[in-house]
């Protein structure tokens, strides 16, 4: 899809961009609230008495404040990434919250609520994904998504966005080649990267 490949491609994205782009000029307190903005200020408060998944929970950042705003609540964490599923679980005992917040790689357990906060972007089949959620739940249950940037936002190239659009301007090759300098998992496209990019 891209335009610019091969060794001008290489070049130009090590002059442009010699190491990749720090998160996304967000801090971690701004994201506590985004289970607010997203979902309004009442939602917190439906959650009382509920078992939530989250669904593609990352660090765990999200299931933490969930599991501390809503004390009567229990929360798990569901990643494919081992090495985030470590953090939230360290995040979840900093915050004194763990024996109501679990953190796995899958789970049966039925839950009241679904959530997926900028998440959908990776999953490798988002309709299989979305159909998996619906089993999880309880009669009358319900999912609550939100999609980080998509494929065509300026930055829905996540780390290949080293400047608006450029996952469009530069070829999967050029992009994977550059990335390659720094992660070592030998992903040979965007959707063999740690935690996948399906172009969505």
């Amino acid at each position: 899809m891209g335009l610019i490949g091969g060794s001008l491609g290489n070049a130009l994205l090590r002059a442009i961009a010699p190491a990749p782009r720090q998160g996304d000029g967000a801090c971690e307190t701004d994201q506590d609230f985004k289970l607010e903005r997203y979902f309004g200020p009442d939602f917190l408060a439906s959650l009382r008495g509920k078992t939530i998944l989250d669904f593609g929970c990352g660090d765990g950042l999200q299931a933490v404040t969930i599991a501390q705003q809503v004390p009567d609540c229990q929360v798990i964490g569901v990643d494919i990434q081992p090495r985030l599923l470590d953090k939230a679980r360290a995040r979840a005992a900093r915050s004194g919250v763990s024996a109501r917040c679990d953190f796995v790689e899958s789970t049966q357990q039925r839950a009241d609520v679904v959530i997926s906060i900028d998440a959908f972007e990776h999953f490798s089949d988002p309709a299989g994904i979305l159909a998996h959620m619906n089993e999880l739940l309880v009669p009358d249950g319900e999912v609550v998504v939100s999609f980080g940037p998509t494929w065509l936002h300026p930055f829905g190239g996540h780390l290949f966005s080293v400047f608006p659009w450029a996952h469009l301007v530069f070829t999967e090759a050029a992009m994977i080649g550059w990335r390659a300098r720094f992660r070592s998992d030998g992903a040979r496209c965007f959707s063999e990267v740690e935690g996948g990019l399906n172009q969505i």
